[in-house]
């Protein structure tokens, strides 16, 4: 597997079935993506720095894995599906294997490919994509990514009898005109998504909520983020397979508009490593 479609460290030592991935951290733009975004607008979209703060996980024996394409060109924590009909450059699809049922995320502008520029939602590109390059993206890097992931769940639960898996994210201060709040709404510091508690047991989560409290971090609970595909996909908390999904928000670490670290980077870098570091203390001691 190329490096710049992906990165995975720590599967060959594992010794703990707690598997971290960072599907937005990508910076390694693909020469076809041609679209026609100011490129530092462009960047708004990348969850930039997620894969520094959370790789510690590879040096204690669980698994990490990063994405290097950038999640605007096309985005694994959606659904292949994840697309509208009508956003295709052809009228007729039906040489098309998949048959599209778009989510919201999709009439925002943010499915599976973003057809929309952050912050504001002008339009990606000058035409309508076709077929041919939606599928090149699917084929190329959705289903990779995809199916590197599944295997290191499907490996990592015949091993242990279970997982623990935790869907790393950045989200925006404040909400823009491309989210599904009120523009301008202010986040908290995490927001920590279960899916309604339908990806993962009750106990994972509150483990991870209590633990940020206790480090005096404020936390919300499935709002406005409950979760997309990653955690979807193979979750099943009923087998023992448990999804999470984690927003940080990105006044903590870094400068939004220039995308510099700030001097906190290092604190929160340490905090998410007592994080880690707990919930391996959690499993080993049993209560997970």
């Amino acid at each position: 597997m190329s490096k710049k479609i992906l990165n995975v460290e720590g599967d060959e030592g594992q010794s703990i079935p707690l598997i971290i991935d960072s599907p937005h951290s990508g910076t390694e733009y693909p020469l076809d993506f041609n679209h026609q975004a100011d490129f530092a607008q462009l960047r708004q979209a990348e969850d930039s720095y997620v894969d520094e703060l959370y790789k510690h996980v590879s040096s204690i024996g669980g698994v990490f894995l990063d994405a290097k394409f950038p999640r605007s060109y096309i985005d694994p924590n959606r659904s292949e599906n994840d697309f509208i009909l009508e956003d295709l450059h052809e009228k007729n699809n039906s040489a098309c294997e998949i048959r599209f049922k778009p989510t919201i995320k999709s009439q925002l502008g943010i499915g599976l490919v973003w057809l929309k520029i952050p912050p504001n939602g002008e339009p990606m590109y000058k035409d309508k994509i076709t077929l041919k390059q939606l599928m090149h993206r699917v084929n190329t890097y959705h289903r990779p990514y995809h199916k590197i992931l599944k295997n290191i769940l499907d490996n990592t639960y015949k091993k242990f009898g279970n997982f623990y898996h935790v869907n790393a994210h950045s989200m925006q201060n404040q909400a823009t005109a491309m989210s599904d709040q009120s523009q301008g709404t202010k986040r908290p510091d995490f927001v920590i998504g279960d899916r309604e508690g339908t990806s993962c047991k009750r106990r994972f989560t509150d483990l991870i909520v209590d633990f940020l409290k206790s480090l005096n971090y404020s936390v919300d609970v499935n709002y406005p983020y409950k979760g997309m595909e990653l955690i979807r996909a193979y979750s099943d908390p009923l087998q023992n397979k448990n999804s999470v999904q984690i927003e940080v928000n990105r006044k903590l670490y870094m400068n939004e508009e220039t995308r510099e670290k700030i001097d906190n980077f290092k604190i929160l870098k340490q905090d998410l490593k007592k994080l880690i570091n707990e919930i391996k203390k959690q499993y080993d001691e049993g209560y997970l």
